[in-house]
């Protein structure tokens, strides 16, 4: 038998223990203290907010389809927030300026992101000073849309079959105007891809510079949305050959979908929405979600999206974190695909 414990040795080990366990219990107490002191401020500074004005960068130019839904966001949103909200553009290389800007914005709810699906595209393009995951706090999805496949009323075609076989007849004569290191040039890219059709393709710093050109007749091919293009379809300045939604516009819907015109692998969604820079508090965040998302279930709200050709994204804060996790190795085998690369 090995060596009994004498009883007062064992009352000294009981009393050790019991002494340690105290002083860890003191510690953890006062650990928490500690933390709430920190986490008191943060909650009351998250009950106030807003109390001043929000501001949200828009890495895309000035009469772009972004920007004219982000500002009929905000002139719907602001009410709800009780703050004027500003619109702050950003453009240039790509969206990777104005992107980077608000990555690096103090997290405190007042200087956020609308961006689009060019949040997830560009770093499968070239090299970006911001993690798409990482850098940002989703705050809500905001819409959806597609793209059109239009060309200029000037060219002898009618239907999307007409005009490749028009560019294969007559080689390096169709251009084609695209936004450096947006979505449009993927999908102009990957159309050229699928179809053959010869189109050169000449980049522009955004889509309302290109515009003028198109009209003027310099340029025979857009990539755009609906949002600001609906009416030129509509007064035969535009024609619109096919769209890249799964199902026809209720807007355009004489427009076949590309999968009808022959290309399935041409249905791709043009989706946007709010970001916040990584850190900002979770009050804060769903305070945002909750306002956007009244903001988007309204009437009045609904209806100027339709006239635009957006459909409303509604979603909470892991929804929306879920869907861009999702977007970015669909995005990056497209890029894959086509080559395509921004410097």
């Amino acid at each position: 038998m090995g060596p009994r414990l004498r009883g007062d040795d064992s009352k000294s080990g009981f009393h050790k223990v019991t002494a340690s366990a105290m002083i860890c219990k003191r510690i953890i107490v006062s650990a928490i203290a500690v933390l709430a002191c920190f986490a008191a401020p943060l909650t009351a500074f998250a009950q106030s907010y807003p109390t001043r004005v929000i501001k949200i960068i828009v890495p895309f130019t000035p009469g772009s389809p972004n920007d004219v839904m982000v500002r009929l966001l905000s002139q719907h949103l602001a009410p709800r927030l009780g703050q004027p909200i500003v619109i702050e553009n950003k453009p240039g290389g790509g969206t990777a300026i104005g992107t980077k800007m608000a990555a690096a914005a103090e997290p405190d709810g007042y200087t956020l992101l609308y961006i689009s699906s060019a949040l997830v595209i560009d770093p499968a393009m070239k090299k970006v000073d911001y993690d798409p995951l990482k850098d940002f706090a989703p705050v809500a999805a905001i819409s959806t849309t597609y793209w059109l496949l239009a060309i200029s009323p000037t060219l002898p075609v009618k239907t999307l079959a007409e005009f490749v076989a028009y560019t294969k007849a007559n080689p390096g004569k169709v251009t084609l105007a695209y936004t450096q290191g947006t979505a449009a040039v993927l999908v102009g890219e990957l159309f050229k891809q699928l179809t053959g059709a010869d189109v050169v393709a000449i980049p522009y710093k955004g889509g309302a510079t290109a515009m003028p050109d198109f009209l003027g007749g310099r340029i025979q091919m857009l990539i755009p949305t609906p949002a600001t293009t609906i009416p030129l379809i509509r007064e035969g300045r535009m024609i619109a050959l096919a769209i890249t939604s799964p199902e026809r516009s209720e807007n355009l819907p004489d427009v076949p979908t590309a999968r009808e015109a022959g290309l399935p692998d041409l249905t791709l969604e043009f989706w946007a929405g709010i970001l916040a820079p990584a850190g900002t508090p979770p009050e804060i965040v769903g305070k945002l979600n909750a306002a956007i998302n009244d903001t988007l279930r309204s009437a009045e709200m609904k209806a100027s999206m339709a006239k635009l050709g957006f459909e409303a994204k509604i979603g909470s804060p892991g929804d929306f974190a879920a869907f861009i996790a999702a977007e970015m190795p669909r995005w990056g085998a497209i890029v894959k695909s086509t080559g395509v690369k921004y410097d």
